[in-house]
């Protein structure tokens, strides 16, 4: 069992920055692929990027390829979003999520706000 907190979301303008972090609590960490999904307003949740468990093999959605980076540092139990070039179109509730296998993502932070303004 894995316990996610995010934290890092806020309000910038467009063009700006913001590094999302995501801490787990529980053992073994780096036994968990981690993973980033969002939720905009009025829309689905939807995948943004994510990381493997053993090789760090790295995906991201084409909507944040070049411009989202993510990471983890198993030594602090933590994975990061770092967000460039910000667009109103990724003002969303991100998400950190973890999963043991290779099917679905089963344990999910309570989320973090990212608001994009024009």
């Amino acid at each position: 069992q894995v316990h996610l907190v995010e934290s890092g979301g806020g309000l910038v303008q467009a063009g700006g920055s913001l590094r999302l972090s995501c801490s787990a609590s529980g053992s073994t960490f780096s036994s968990y692929g981690m993973g980033w999904f969002r939720q905009g307003p009025g829309k689905e949740r939807e995948f943004v990027a994510r990381i493997t468990s053993v090789t760090g093999t790295i995906y991201y959605a084409d909507s944040v390829k070049g411009r989202f980076t993510i990471s983890r540092d198993n030594a602090k139990n933590t994975v990061y979003l770092q967000m460039n070039s910000l667009k109103p179109e990724d003002t969303a509730v991100y998400y950190c999520a973890a999963r043991r296998g290779t099917i679905s993502f089963d344990y999910w932070g309570q989320g973090t706000q990212v608001t994009v303004s024009s």
